[in-house]
């Protein structure tokens, strides 16, 4: 005969684990959305559209989506320049800039509007070179774009440098010895590895962006129809005591925001299957 003794986790069971995170999915997340939902329904479908349809809520769409696409393509870009510099190669004053790329994080939305307004405006320090050129980034769409580059950037190299560093460089030098040169390298190679970070980094950047509004309100100008961002038409409806308008807005960009997220999660998942069946 012989004893059996189950092992136990000094963790606590599924079915607590499971219990505890459903509550806090719920307070946190599930019930603020839902009540954003039922509110919105107090509205009449007429009147929802015509608040989800003004011209200057249309505008605001415009510019929130295209900014913020616009800024996650940029800080995809750069984001993985950066974050290869900083895993790739050893040099002075490394570790500051490894610091600095999370200045973002730290630094308060109000104060980086602020100083990004200082620096970008027509005297500050790179307007006044941009201005003779013709370039204006403070209170336009420019300015927006630039603001909300300015916060995603940690998410994309935060999110490749942990990629980049269990990437073997023996491949690398595999791939070199076999006669490929460094754009074949790079894209046969480095890039599928990365890929699936580098759009998780991008994801981040995207959602991170859409919901910006401290360090936007400040370089962009809020001029109607022009340069305000969602986040603010729906502040203002709030200041308006029209909470049903304000909920509408907020529902739109939610469900739009998921879609995407949902695309670019399924892309993830495609890729990541991909190259399973590869190996």
């Amino acid at each position: 005969m012989t004893i059996t003794f189950k092992k136990h986790s000094i963790l606590p069971g599924f079915g607590l684990s499971l219990g505890y995170t459903l509550l806090y999915l719920s307070l946190i997340v599930l019930i603020p959305l839902s009540a954003t939902f039922f509110k919105t329904a107090t509205l009449g479908w007429d009147t929802f559209w015509q608040t989800i349809s003004e011209p200057r809520v249309l505008a605001s769409y415009r510019l929130s989506f295209g900014a913020s696409l616009l800024a996650a393509c940029i800080n995809a870009a750069f984001g993985f320049l950066v974050a290869w510099v900083l895993v790739r190669y050893e040099f002075p004053g490394k570790k500051l800039i490894d610091a600095f790329v999370d200045l973002p994080f730290a630094l308060p939305t109000a104060v980086a509007g602020i100083s990004l307004t200082t620096i970008y405006a027509s005297n500050g320090w790179i307007g006044q070179y941009l201005e003779p050129l013709g370039i204006k980034v403070t209170y336009t769409w420019l300015g927006v774009a630039v603001a909300l580059t300015f916060i995603g950037l940690p998410f994309v190299v935060r999110t490749l440098q942990p990629v980049l560093l269990e990437l073997d460089v023996q491949i690398e030098e595999a791939a070199a010895s076999l006669g490929a040169n460094r754009w074949q390298t790079f894209t046969r190679v480095i890039f599928p590895g990365i890929f699936p970070a580098l759009l998780t980094g991008f994801a981040l950047a995207f959602a991170r962006a859409l919901g910006e509004y401290g360090s936007v309100v400040f370089i962009s100008g809020n001029l109607p129809l022009k340069t305000e961002i969602v986040p603010l038409i729906i502040i203002t409806k709030l200041e308006q005591y029209n909470y049903a308008g304000a909920t509408a807005i907020a529902v739109v960009m939610l469900v739009a925001s998921f879609v995407l997220l949902l695309i670019i999660n399924l892309l993830q998942w495609w890729t990541r299957s991909r190259q399973i069946a590869s190996t």
